[in-house]
């Protein structure tokens, strides 16, 4: 009944049927590209102001403090101040940097996550893409991330840049492991890796509570893990303030460190969005089994309602990562993927196989 009520391909179809009517084959699929692209672009801006914005107040909650209060009302429009500011500020050139390289870094770190953003479904028939290898698309793009990020370290010339860069890469490296068997326990749940079959599959049931507490342990691995690869405290190593000044961007300025600054708010839209996806039902409501009043209800909540209210509550516990736990040593970040995490992870997935070959999930 949901997917009924709120099925958003009849509206792009429409759209589809209109453009193609008055254009070319071609120019209408270049059109349907650029108007996509637009969408995205301002998607991205207002997301991005708005988690910056809501990341304020939460640390101010946690600090038992006001938060963002003077600009607007209730301090709202202290980001858009802050975005003006960096606009406009002087760009300051390095020298005996790698000019190419330096440029280049803040570029691919923002296209990286853009590329992510595309495969993920927010609605019924909402959806950029949906492709066959829509998880291993998004692990290979959301990855080329910390390619920007050891450029960016090495072309500043600057032993703190290097040095984070360097903390970065050996972060990356260790903590993908950790995300990717943890989203290969829902793989072989629903036996596809295509994002739209998987929240299909969930139509009865979320994985979270489908999946039995080897579900739940993958869900929490992939909260740390997941946490750590975007750089999150307290897994903040590469951009130490008390050691690094600002670790891989400390040598940025105006627009090109508001990219960094706003690829590491994308970057959490989309682990939020991922979780969402495979472990909550995406955009699916919450149903009680045979509970049909209560299910009717949920129902007419839009779908798109459900995605975002679970995609903010995961973005709000990553939050309370960051303000509650004190910044861990490089050691003890990789210790905890290879000592604990990486070996809970192997044992879980074999665990998970072995309970969908027995059928005895729900």
């Amino acid at each position: 009944m949901h997917d009924r009520i709120y099925d958003f391909s009849q509206l792009t179809h429409h759209i589809d049927q209109a453009l193609r009517s008055v254009m070319s084959p071609t120019w209408t699929v270049i059109t349907e590209l650029v108007i996509i692209g637009l969408i995205f672009l301002g998607f991205y801006a207002l997301l991005g102001l708005f988690l910056v914005y809501a990341e304020r107040k939460v640390c101010a909650l946690m600090q038992n403090r006001i938060g963002p209060n003077r600009v607007g009302k209730w301090g709202t429009l202290q980001t858009v101040a802050d975005l003006i500011k960096l606009l406009t500020k002087e760009l300051v050139y390095i020298k005996r940097s790698d000019k190419f390289l330096y440029n280049l870094a803040p570029f691919i770190v923002i296209v990286a996550s853009f590329l992510a953003i595309a495969a993920v479904p927010f609605a019924k028939g909402l959806q950029a893409v949906d492709l066959d290898i829509g998880i291993f698309y998004i692990i290979a793009v959301t990855s080329l991330g910390v390619i920007g990020i050891l450029l960016g370290g090495w072309a500043s010339n600057s032993k703190y840049s290097l040095i984070g860069a360097m903390r970065s890469g050996a972060q990356v490296v260790s903590y993908e492991l950790s995300v990717g068997l943890s989203l290969l326990s829902i793989v072989i749940f629903t036996g596809s890796t295509r994002l739209s079959t998987i929240i299909a599959s969930q139509a009865d049931g979320w994985w979270i509570f489908k999946g039995h507490i080897p579900a739940v342990i993958a869900f929490l691995i992939y909260l740390v893990a997941a946490t750590a690869e975007i750089n999150r405290g307290p897994f903040d190593l590469p951009e130490a303030e008390s050691e690094l000044t600002a670790g891989f961007h400390t040598e940025y300025s105006g627009i090109k460190f508001a990219m960094f600054f706003l690829a590491e708010y994308m970057n959490m839209f989309l682990v939020a969005a991922i979780a969402t996806t495979l472990f909550l039902g995406g955009w699916m409501p919450f149903h009680i089994g045979h509970w049909d009043a209560f299910n009717r209800i949920m129902d007419y909540i839009p779908s798109i309602i459900w995605f975002f209210g679970k995609v903010f509550f995961i973005i709000y516990v990553i939050m309370w990562f960051k303000w509650t736990f004190p910044r861990l040593r490089i050691d003890q970040l990789l210790k905890l993927e290879w000592k604990y995490l990486l070996p809970l992870n192997l044992i879980n997935t074999i665990i998970i196989a072995f309970i969908v070959m027995m059928g005895w999930y729900f």
